[in-house]
């Protein structure tokens, strides 16, 4: 298993709770993919250089996580199609 940092830029008009629940949710989707040692940091709301998706600011956070390499297209997949994901990159740690 190979460890990997994610960063995922979430919708700013999520509450605190609202974002609790999307990142649980986001951890529970990882565990169906036999994902160990889910780490979630949150990084706080942030003005973006740019506006993406019509956002100006985002909340960013951080999730740390072990998984098989063959896994990361299904995670990419489900970031693309959850409406409150902006961006995210996947960063294989050394």
């Amino acid at each position: 298993m190979k460890q990997y940092e994610m960063m995922v830029l979430v919708n700013e008009l999520l509450n605190e709770q609202e974002l609790k629940d999307w990142s649980i949710n986001c951890a529970r989707n990882l565990k169906k993919l036999n994902v160990l040692n889910v780490s979630i940091t949150f990084q706080g709301k942030h003005e973006l250089s740019y506006s993406i998706k019509k956002q100006t600011k985002a909340n960013y956070v951080q999730i740390n996580f072990s998984i098989l390499p063959k896994y990361i297209n299904k995670i990419k997949n489900n970031l693309k199609l959850d409406p409150n994901s902006l961006r995210f990159l996947i960063l294989n740690k050394f």
